[in-house]
C-alpha cells in the first residue's frame, strides 16, 4: 500500500495494484470564492497550489468521492478527469450529478463493493455536531468514509468529512483498520463549529485504535479550516502521540 497526499482530501492510493484518487480537488490556488459561512471566509480557495503535476494526480484506474461538496469534487474534476473512468460515488443522488457531468462508469458503494479482488466498505459519517447539524444539516448533507480490505494488504480506513463519534468508534472496533486517515483540519462554521475532526478528535481516534497507525489530511488548504499541521505535531508530541500519528505535509508519501 502507497498513501499519498496531495492536497486538502485529495489523495492518491496505491492498493493491491490498483491506483485510487479520492476526493479531487484539482484547481489551482484561489480558483473558488471562499466558503461563505464560514471562517475567514474572505480568502479563496484552495489556499495552496498543486504540489504535482496534473499527470501524475490522473495517473489512476478509480475515483472515489465520498460526498460531492466542491472541496471534494469541483469543477476542475469534472473537466479533467476521463469521462468514462471508474467512479465510486456514496448514493444515487450522487451518482446523479455525476452522470448530468457527462460521466459514464460510476457505481454506488455498497455495504460491501469488490472492484478487481479489492473489498471497499462504505462507512457512516457525521459532518459536525449538535446545533450545527440542526442548522446546517440540509447544506452539510450526507457523507461517507470508505474501508479498504485485500487478503495482501492491511486494512485501510478512510474516515471522510466525519467528526468523533459513535458511528466512528463503531467502524474502528468492526474492521480493526491498521491505516487510518483522518480529516483533520478542524474546519469550522461561523462562529465557531467544527465541521470535521480536530486535535481532540484525532486523539480519540487514537485511544480507541491502540494498534494502528493514524495520517491526518485535510489539512491547510481551504479557509475553514483552523488547525494547522504546525499545532497539531505540537500536540502529539506533548501527548506522545508522534509514533503512530502521521502528519504528511502537500505530495509527501508513505507505503505500508
Amino acid at each position: 500500500m502507497k498513501f499519498n497526499q496531495i492536497r486538502n482530501a485529495t489523495v492518491r492510493i496505491a492498493y493491491a495494484g490498483k491506483k485510487f484518487l479520492v476526493d479531487p480537488m484539482l484547481a489551482g490556488k484561489g480558483a473558488y470564492p471562499g466558503f461563505a459561512g464560514t471562517v475567514n471566509s474572505q480568502q479563496s480557495n484552495p489556499t495552496v497550489g498543486l504540489p504535482v503535476s496534473l499527470d501524475e494526480i490522473l495517473d489512476v484506474d478509480a475515483v472515489i468521492v465520498t460526498h460531492i461538496h466542491p472541496d471534494h469534487w469541483d469543477d476542475a474534476a469534472k473537466t479533467l478527469l476521463p469521462k468514462d473512468i471508474m467512479l465510486f460515488v456514496q448514493n444515487k443522488k450522487d451518482a446523479g450529478a455525476m452522470q448530468a457531468a457527462g460521466f459514464r462508469n460510476i457505481r454506488v458503494l455498497e455495504d460491501r463493493t469488490v472492484f478487481d479482488g479489492i473489498t471497499l466498505i462504505k462507512t457512516t459519517g457525521q459532518h459536525g455536531r449538535g446545533k450545527v447539524l440542526q442548522d446546517f444539516g440540509e447544506i452539510l448533507g450526507e457523507v461517507c468514509g470508505v474501508v479498504f480490505q485485500h487478503p495482501e494488504e492491511k486494512t485501510l480506513y478512510l474516515a471522510g468529512d466525519t467528526v468523533w463519534y459513535e458511528g466512528v468508534a463503531d467502524n474502528l472496533k468492526q474492521y480493526k483498520p491498521d491505516i487510518i486517515v483522518l480529516n483533520s483540519g478542524d474546519a469550522k462554521v461561523l462562529p465557531d463549529e467544527p465541521i470535521i475532526m480536530g486535535k481532540e478528535d484525532v486523539y480519540e481516534v487514537y485511544r480507541a485504535a491502540p494498534h494502528a497507525t493514524i495520517i491526518a489530511s485535510h489539512m491547510e488548504a481551504l479557509n475553514h479550516s483552523t488547525l494547522s499541521r504546525k499545532d497539531l505535531r505540537e500536540f502529539l508530541r506533548e501527548k506522545g502521540m508522534t509514533h503512530r500519528v502521521l502528519v504528511p505535509d502537500d505530495g509527501e508519501s508513505y507505503s505500508f
